[in-house]
């Protein structure tokens, strides 16, 4: 189908590309952009190397994933295949961040495209590519540079969340939720997100003022105290990156997030949405955790995806990300299971498990060590899994033992 006769409104479609370079990357004049994206999203990433190159950008370099090739592997390849993932193309993403190059992803990938194959070849195939990527994605986690995700309604992925609807009809559902939960229907969709990132702000800072050392979450399979790490900040919306630019990592984000400490996690917790995880849906997790580790873990599926991961490395089984986001947010409130956690994570509270965000501590840059003595997780993988819903309280908890409502019923308590 080509572009023209896609069932996606075009003039919105040219407004999520410029809210992406805008307001996403803020890119600075003559640097470079580096693209990765679905093959069935080249309408958008056509649009924003346009938007890109007017507003001053170097050299738009555009990676493209196509998922034939990606089950043809899973069909075909030798049984070595599975435990190798291509170095020398992490080693350069690596060296182009280093660069001050900026980084956007397209997400919009089939949610279950690898539903019916091995997991363990999955499994294999993920921990390869996870250890071929660490270098690139620590200054993304580091905030090294500028980056962002934003989303491409792929067909695949509208007939999972609609799939009672005709594809061209389920396709323009989800495009029209996207471009809802992404401000694009504003009519400034700019500075309706000036406003956004304002709120987002304040939201912060009155975390930041209380200095909670835990947070204590509550409700239906639910009882988890998550310590937070020594010295840590909230953040959400723009961010400042390392090189000096303000971006919104998420393109849509409705979360407060902060660093948990590693080592002081502590009870049960299910999951409220499945998870949609290199293309296996995992479904109904449910871990228990000791002295910051999960000790135990399940789920109704995919469960045996999880547990390999959760052995990816020392640091999977530790908490690097704890996120606040409200039930009543635009997108859980399109009623939409979107099986994306660019989207779902934005529908709930959530944790990440692996790798923390260096950036979310008070005094600035610190090194690797600093980091890990502060608490702060290391991991070859992080992944955010929805924890919230409207039956979750949240609780801050001061040094003193003291408590203060954060959430109730899944809502701000102030």
């Amino acid at each position: 189908m080509t572009e023209k006769t896609h069932p996606i409104d075009p003039e919105k479609l040219d407004k999520l590309a410029e809210v992406a370079v805008r307001v996403g990357l803020n890119l600075r004049e003559g640097q470079d952009l580096l693209l990765t994206a679905p093959m069935e999203a080249a309408p958008l990433v056509r649009r924003i190397a346009t938007h890109a190159y007017r507003a001053g950008a170097g050299l738009v370099t555009p990676l493209y994933a196509d998922d034939g090739v990606t089950l043809a592997r899973y069909r075909e390849a030798g049984d070595h295949s599975f435990d190798r993932a291509a170095d020398w193309l992490y080693d350069a993403m690596a060296a182009a961040f280093t660069a001050d190059t900026a980084r956007m992803g397209v997400v919009g990938d089939d949610p279950m495209l690898l539903a019916e194959v091995d997991p363990a070849k999955v499994s294999r195939a993920n921990k390869a590519l996870s250890s071929a990527y660490t270098p690139a994605r620590r200054m993304i986690t580091n905030f090294d540079i500028n980056w962002n995700l934003v989303p491409w309604p792929g067909r695949a992925w509208a007939r999972l969340v609609s799939p009672d609807l005709p594809a061209d009809e389920a396709v323009a559902r989800l495009a029209e939720a996207i471009f809802a939960a992404c401000r694009i229907d504003r009519p400034d969709p700019v500075a309706a997100w000036a406003e956004h990132n304002a709120e987002l702000a304040r939201r912060s800072g009155w975390l930041n003022d209380r200095r909670f050392a835990a947070l204590h979450f509550t409700g239906p399979g639910t009882d988890l105290r998550v310590g937070l790490a020594d010295g840590h900040e909230w953040m959400g919306g723009a961010s400042v990156a390392r090189n000096g630019i303000t971006c919104n990592p998420n393109i849509p984000t409705e979360e407060v997030f902060t660093t948990p400490h590693a080592a002081r996690v502590e009870g049960h917790v299910r999951a409220t949405k499945p998870l949609s995880y290199q293309g296996t849906l995992i479904e109904d997790i449910a871990v228990r955790f000791e002295g910051g580790r999960i000790v135990q873990a399940s789920a109704s599926r995919g469960e045996e995806v999880l547990l390999k991961v959760l052995d990816s490395d020392d640091g999977a089984r530790r908490l690097g990300e704890v996120a606040l986001v409200p039930h009543s947010s635009p997108i859980s409130q399109s009623g939409l299971l979107f099986y994306n956690t660019l989207f779902d994570e934005n529908a709930a509270c959530h944790i990440a498990l692996g790798q923390c965000y260096s950036k979310c501590f008070t005094d600035g840059d610190l090194s690797g060590e600093e980091v890990a003595a502060r608490g702060g997780n290391e991991s070859m993988i992080h992944i955010d899994w929805m924890i919230g819903s409207d039956e979750i309280d949240i609780d801050g908890v001061t040094e003193d033992g003291s408590r203060v409502p954060v959430f109730r019923k899944g809502e701000w308590a102030d």
